[in-house]
């Protein structure tokens, strides 16, 4: 008896299933594109400066042939210089501003969130309106307060990192306390009702719930503070006089403000070092600036 074998039937064809390319790259490829033009928007100026920091006569120039000569003699040089110092008078003064900051700000933000006070409303209403003015227009009334101060409390006078700090929690303090209150105002307030039921105070509350729901914004605002206060130029130009007391802004600066003798190699080579530090923040505050807030900590 003979069997007859009937062919089974195909599916739909699996190029039917597959995206066109035409679709594929109206949905997902010109992404790609945006990335890719993204990048060498983003790594060009530091591939430039790299080339020219290994080169022993480096220049900012067109004609400046990229790694044409390499060269690690503008990284050398550097230890022959302030340039260290200014390192360390820069990480000093950005780290203690970045940790004030954090704790002024947050304990501010706490205050108005939770407390009912008199003046509160216009406590809030003041730091909105201080925040539409920039610190740079009271260039001219720092400068006569630190004078005057300096008389006084030397450490509070011109020339003196301290002062400088002080003159940075001033001009952060508002926008930041403004930026966490908000943030407060998303914890649920039976946490604080729950840990008073056991008999937690206001300074436990604070310390061991509430902080540690909002590690986020205390994350964004460090890592803000530190890179304004690390990359600042006007006001510790302004305050600073001694060139041991520089910060590393003002004495890069200092090595290319004379177009004459302007030393672009040790420049370029001080700026890539100097950019070690605030990819390494960064990357180091990354894990809490993208986590949540309050995942898991409220049920129902």
């Amino acid at each position: 008896m003979a069997t007859t074998t009937v062919p089974a039937q195909r599916g739909p064809d699996v190029q039917q299933n597959r995206p066109s390319r035409k679709r594929w790259w109206g949905e997902v490829g010109w992404r790609y594109v945006v990335a890719a033009v993204a990048i060498v928007y983003a790594v060009w100026p530091i591939v430039y400066i790299l080339s020219a920091s290994l080169a022993e006569r480096g220049t900012l120039t067109g004609s400046n042939r990229l790694f044409g000569e390499i060269s690690p003699n503008n990284y050398a040089s550097l230890a022959d210089t302030y340039f260290w110092t200014w390192l360390g008078n820069t990480l000093f003064i950005a780290t203690t501003t970045a940790v004030g900051t954090v704790l002024m700000g947050a304990a501010a933000a706490y205050a108005f969130s939770r407390f009912r006070f008199r003046g509160r409303r216009t406590g809030l209403i003041a730091l909105l309106i201080v925040q539409m003015f920039p610190q740079l227009l009271a260039f001219v009334a720092i400068f006569l307060l630190l004078l005057v101060l300096g008389d006084v409390w030397p450490v509070l006078g011109l020339n003196s990192q301290v002062a400088l700090i002080m003159v940075y929690l001033g001009g952060a303090l508002g926008v930041n306390t403004f930026l966490m209150y908000g943030f407060f105002n998303t914890v649920p307030k039976e946490l604080d009702e729950a840990a008073k039921i056991d008999g937690a105070s206001h300074a436990q509350i604070y310390w061991t719930i509430i902080l540690r729901l909002v590690v986020p914004i205390l994350a964004v605002v460090a890592l803000l503070s530190f890179i304004s206060t690390f990359s600042d130029f006007l006001l510790a130009k302004l305050i600073l006089q001694s060139e041991s007391q520089w910060t590393l802004g003002v004495g890069l600066y200092g090595w290319v403000s004379d177009q004459l003798s302007a030393n672009w190699g040790l420049f370029t080579a001080g700026a890539m070092i100097g950019a070690i530090p605030i990819v390494a923040i960064f990357l180091f505050l990354q894990r809490y600036i993208v986590s949540g807030l309050t995942a898991g900590s409220v049920k129902g």
